[in-house]
């Protein structure tokens, strides 16, 4: 299978089960794109993370990211146009047929078995990311300084994102 294949394909499986918000798929991402087909380091990949952030659809545009540097301006448009086909024809589909289905117990049933998996998926993805990214006292302080921040008041996380950033950027310096 030709590399553009492979993002596309990857891009398009990973889109189908984009349940939940991105953060469920952190685990997955990283098994796939810096484990399987090492399209990026560990580095990259929180880097990628990391940037991504500052971006509408956080996760989807690290689709763009990993294809670009798996197969150039192609490979940025596979990525993308696949991670966001499964989900954009999903909602279509479902809108259509939103009142019928929201009566149905079966689905309200599903729907509340998936909400605590989903909290065990992000729970994940947060112990594999600090576990690699959370190496020394400065990195440990800046996690509790954002995480109080988040957790005690209404500090968009925009602006944590953004300190954390330019306070890293000192602390390197000096």
């Amino acid at each position: 299978m030709g590399p553009l294949v492979t993002i596309a394909w990857t891009f398009l499986k990973i889109g189908l089960v984009f349940v939940g918000g991105g953060y469920v798929l952190i685990p997955l991402l990283h098994r796939i794109m810096v484990d399987q087909y090492h399209w990026l380091t560990m580095k990259e990949f929180l880097d990628g993370l990391a940037l991504s952030q500052l971006t509408p659809g956080p996760l989807a545009i690290l689709a763009t990211f990993v294809g670009y540097r798996a197969g150039g301006f192609a490979g940025a448009l596979a990525g993308t146009v696949c991670i966001f086909l499964p989900c954009t024809a999903l909602m279509i589909f479902l809108t259509r047929r939103y009142e019928r289905l929201r009566n149905i117990r079966l689905i309200r049933e599903v729907l509340d078995g998936v909400v605590p998996a989903v909290v065990g998926l992000v729970a994940a993805a947060g112990w594999k990311m600090g576990s690699t990214s959370l190496v020394s006292l400065r990195d440990l302080a800046l996690f509790a300084a954002g995480f109080g921040i988040l957790q005690f008041t209404k500090v968009s996380p925009l602006f944590v994102i953004l300190g954390a950033g330019a306070l890293g950027y000192f602390l390197h310096f000096s």
